[in-house]
């Protein structure tokens, strides 16, 4: 899209000072039940995209993580477990029902000390340069208004050698696959958030979303063009989900 005045939510054009509020709407709606649905739309697949991401961070003992639409906190549980008594994660979401959710479910299973959470804009990182290890942000950069702002931001939080790393629905490689996915994410999903979440408009969007978000080999010129170099991507699942990695030179 040329007219940066606009924007796409979903597969509606909206003006890009709406999104941000219609996306809020989504995920305000979606939070209390957002772990259950994560398990049944990916049969459960979605802990071993996790799991993945976390052994590609090369995050180690004492290390510093910002986790970007952390959500419900996996992933900053993950981090929380292997940086230590030492290190930091911080989980950062725009959405205050997600973060609220996330930081009660956190603190239940005991996570304490080394775990901060933050109310932020992943265009506007309030954090100073060069902060972070490591910055992740799984099936979070898709709902972003801005993307190239949001990956300049990220590089600058980034100390240098630090990582990023991108967990998101992307591409499937095969084109069977690609029907067979799309079938499901249109037919299924919202039907199933009907009934698990009470909201089949918001899994609408999150499919129409995922159809809006750029392919893999896009997503990874992006992140050039922010200036992460070394940049490379992984498919999982065949391409539904990808993960890329830069580093901050």
């Amino acid at each position: 899209m040329n007219d940066k005045s606009t924007t796409h939510f979903g597969y509606k054009e909206v003006d890009s000072d709406a999104k941000a509020s219609l996306v809020a709407g989504v995920f305000h709606s979606v939070a209390a039940r957002y772990d259950l649905m994560n398990d049944l739309m990916s049969g459960g697949v979605h802990r071993i995209w996790k799991r993945f991401t976390i052994e590609l961070s090369g995050v180690r003992p004492g290390q510093s993580v910002l986790d970007i639409a952390g959500g419900t906190g996996d992933l900053a549980a993950r981090f929380a477990g292997i940086v230590g008594a030492e290190g930091r994660v911080v989980l950062a979401d725009i959405n205050e029902s997600m973060l609220s959710v996330g930081r009660d479910k956190l603190i239940d299973q005991g996570y304490q000390g080394n775990l901060e959470y933050v109310q932020a804009d992943a265009q506007y990182l309030p954090f100073p340069d060069n902060s972070f290890d490591c910055v992740s942000i799984a099936f979070g950069l898709r709902n972003i208004t801005d993307k190239d702002l949001a990956l300049r931001s990220m590089l600058r939080v980034l100390k240098p050698g630090g990582r990023l790393l991108i967990l998101e629905f992307s591409k499937p490689t095969n084109a069977l696959l690609g029907k067979a996915y799309d079938s499901y994410s249109f037919r299924v999903l919202p039907v199933m958030g009907k009934l698990v979440a009470g909201d089949s408009d918001s899994y609408q969007y999150l499919a129409e979303s995922i159809r809006m978000h750029p392919d893999q080999e896009t997503l990874q010129e992006m992140m050039e063009d922010a200036g992460f170099t070394n940049c490379e991507y992984h498919n999982l699942t065949g391409g539904v989900v990808a993960l890329h990695r830069g580093i901050k030179a």
